[in-house]
């Protein structure tokens, strides 16, 4: 089957239904303040979308307790992914890896960073070419900054 990869300029709750309910309450309420600095990827199979994530040119609202340091990643040329998300069913099908190749393909100089939180992400970001920078503490648990830099390659 066909995965078409596409930024996603109308219908944002297409995407934001199919989080689940806690990510959902991080983003959906502070959309609008997002909107305009922001830009959802998805993929879609057979016009259903089954995955994406969002790319954050500012610091989203879940990362607020990380604005300074934030701030350092936007001004050294850094996009912030997050939210990336495939639906359960069609994981183990690689989808995660082609939605990070295939914004690397879109915008070929662009570094981004990110946050994770769940320990098992560690070998999906590094097999994807994102290095671990930091570990951070936050509400007393363990955070991890990764980033992927183009020009590393």
């Amino acid at each position: 089957m066909d995965f078409v990869f596409k930024a996603l300029n109308d219908h944002h709750h297409s995407f934001f239904d199919m989080l689940p309910m806690d990510w959902q309450q991080e983003i959906v309420p502070f959309w609008d303040d997002y909107e305009d600095s922001s830009t959802i990827y998805v993929i879609e199979q057979n016009k259903q979308i089954i995955g994406g994530g969002i790319v954050f040119t500012t610091c989203p609202p879940d990362i607020d307790y990380y604005k300074t340091e934030a701030k350092e990643w936007f001004d050294n040329g850094y996009n912030y992914l997050g939210f990336i998300w495939i639906a359960e069913n069609k994981r183990n099908m690689n989808l995660g890896s082609f939605w990070l190749e295939e914004l690397k393909k879109s915008n070929p100089n662009q570094s981004y960073w990110l946050l994770i939180e769940e320990d098992h992400l560690h070998r999906f970001y590094q097999k994807n070419g994102f290095v671990l920078n930091k570990t951070i503490v936050h509400n007393h648990s363990p955070e991890w900054l990764y980033s992927f830099n183009p020009l590393s390659f």
